[in-house]
């Protein structure tokens, strides 16, 4: 019997693809030597049933089609430099709420003070928004090139949209972050300075540092430095649901995972979180808070696979 593309998910499908294709970076974005620097270039295909929680506002649909892309070039530390749209549209849907989709777009634009330069618009069942966000930086940073000793940090609280896509009450910090998330541009650029590696975190903190370890080295995180707050243990239990769960493979918290060294950290002028640390274990690990230890697991959000 022949596999289905749901039996080996969206990562394998991506694996097959570079393996097949010379010219294809295996980063965040792409990579493309252009006029003595770097043009970064990044797509995200956002489909309403699967992208788009049912309670989002057809504005934040536009704006998040933006944040997705964007939050790409964050983690290259590009400077942006344009945005493409590609729409799909249901033909019996309002005007109006076609309109406020632009409006979200062109607001999230300005924002990151990325121009909208061109796109294309189609027929569909359901709205289905392409992003393609081009950028350029002299020094990307990528992946894969930290050193045991390195810390890792995270750019903000992870976890927060995680909750908050679970809450009914939407008057909140967790369903604002879930609702109208951001993506960390302005940190990107600066820690094209100072980081060792970075990637942006949308599929789960555990998702992520896997998708970043190289063979030999593993990393520790630290239960007690994500500062996770009675409040957020409170809600994710009335819940019945697992806090570290949340916080290490749900994902869509578009913070800025990256290793520094030590003696750069305390450069950054912004502000962060240090989580854990590079390690030679050639596994990815948990302390947590009463000193046990305990593998992560290499799970997060991914495409294709069935429930």
């Amino acid at each position: 019997m022949s596999l289905k593309v749901s039996d080996i998910g969206e990562k394998e499908l991506v694996r097959y693809i570079i393996a097949n294709s010379r010219s294809i970076t295996p980063d965040d974005t792409a990579i493309t030597t252009f006029n003595n620097t770097n043009l970064i270039s990044t797509c995200d295909m956002l489909i309403q049933s699967r992208h788009f929680p049912e309670n989002m506002s057809y504005y934040d649909m536009g704006f998040k089609a933006v944040t997705v892309n964007v939050s790409d070039l964050a983690a290259m530390g590009a400077e942006p430099l344009g945005f493409l749209l590609a729409i799909a549209l249901p033909k019996d849907l309002d005007i109006d709420s076609f309109k406020e989709i632009l409006e979200g777009v062109l607001k999230a634009c300005d924002y990151y003070e990325i121009p909208l330069i061109g796109g294309d618009t189609n027929e569909s069942s359901e709205i289905i928004i392409t992003g393609t966000a081009l950028g350029l930086t002299e020094k990307p940073i990528m992946k894969d090139t930290y050193q045991k000793g390195d810390l890792i940090a995270v750019t903000g609280d992870i976890g927060l949209a995680a909750l908050g896509f679970k809450l009914s009450d939407l008057d909140n910090i967790y369903s604002k972050h879930a609702l109208k998330p951001k993506a960390k541009i302005k940190e990107g650029i600066i820690l094209k300075d100072f980081a060792t590696s970075a990637t942006d975190i949308t599929d789960g903190l555990a998702s992520e540092l896997y998708e970043i370890k190289k063979d030999n080295y593993g990393f520790m995180i630290y239960e007690e430095m994500f500062g996770i707050s009675d409040e957020y243990k409170r809600l994710a239990d009335n819940l019945n649901l697992d806090y570290l769960d949340l916080i290490l493979h749900v994902g869509e918290d578009f913070e800025l995972l990256f290793t520094i060294s030590k003696d750069n950290i305390e450069k950054l002028p912004f502000d962060y979180k240090v989580i854990g640390e590079v390690t030679d274990s050639d596994v990815v690990e948990l302390t947590l808070e009463n000193g046990f230890v305990e593998r992560i697991e290499n799970r997060g959000y991914e495409h294709y696979v069935s429930e």
